[in-house]
């Protein structure tokens, strides 16, 4: 039976994670350093904690549930007391990228990273539908990469990720320059900030004088058909002229030339990566 060392399993990430690996054909050894999450985790999946020396000496695998600016600092205070072979399993491309991790070359380095549940679905089930973040009810697509470590380890890592990030429909397989071209550059700087935008839209509009209710219904129905022609989910759907022309004449107002380059560069997600593993 595969020994999993799940560390930050008190925190949001990592309840979410065993919630999901304690149900599986999985010896689960939950390592958590603070009191309330350990607490947390005792109420929530009704897991207790293990010592860290106790887990350490028993995983052949160890899961890191931490942010990403503690993945360096944490594995490097325990990287020397890992067994030959251990696959070592993170959640995010960002530390690995930013050249964070201690160096130990008989070790797999494995990153698996959720895509969240596709805005258009086939859910049903009422959970389903309000599981957003997924890894509970939802269905959703991932991607994996193995950044250091014997091809056979893939599979393996793959499959456990498939468990903590269930039900899961596609596992795609990325690099890690791959992944953090995802994320965070795809994802965040573009995805993430274009929502804060349209928000901000929404709220200005509302500041005109529209009620707030009529704005946001307004803009998030047409969102739904404006991504279904964009990413052609929509069948034979077009934008009007109407439409493509407030496209051209918006475009050079609210983006500057180049943005592309200065976000999905090499040395841009590099800087990126290094910034939020700072």
């Amino acid at each position: 039976m595969t020994s999993i060392a799940l560390f930050g399993a008190g925190g949001k990430m990592g309840v979410r994670l065993a919630t999901n690996l304690k149900t599986a054909p999985y010896d689960l050894l939950p390592v958590e350093v603070k009191p309330e999450g350990q607490a947390r985790l005792k109420a929530e999946t009704g897991l207790t904690c293990v010592d860290q020396g106790q887990a350490l000496s028993a995983a052949d695998t160890v899961i890191l549930a931490v942010p990403d600016r503690a993945i360096g600092k944490v594995l490097s205070g325990f990287v020397d007391d890992l067994k030959p072979g251990t696959a070592v399993i993170m959640l995010d491309a960002a530390a690995p990228h930013a050249e964070t991790l201690p160096e130990r070359d008989d070790i797999t380095y494995f990153v698996a990273h959720p895509c969240h549940p596709p805005l258009f679905n086939d859910e049903t089930d009422a959970a389903a539908k309000t599981d957003y973040f997924g890894g509970i009810a939802a269905k959703q697509h991932i991607v994996c990469a193995l950044a250091q470590g014997p091809e056979d380890h893939y599979a393996k890592c793959e499959e456990i990720a498939r468990v903590f990030y269930g039900p899961v429909m596609r596992s795609h397989r990325v690099t890690v320059e791959q992944m953090a071209l995802l994320e965070p550059a795809l994802s965040e700087s573009v995805g993430a900030t274009f929502a804060k935008v349209l928000k901000d839209a929404t709220d200005e509009a509302a500041r005109r004088g529209i009620p707030y209710q009529a704005a946001e219904d307004f803009l998030l129905g047409h969102l739904t058909i404006l991504l279904a022609v964009a990413f052609g989910v929509q069948p034979g759907g077009k934008l009007s002229d109407g439409c493509m022309k407030a496209i051209e004449e918006a475009e050079p107002v609210i983006f500057r030339d180049g943005w592309m380059d200065n976000i999905f560069s090499a040395e841009a997600v590099k800087a990126s990566v290094k910034s939020i593993c700072d």
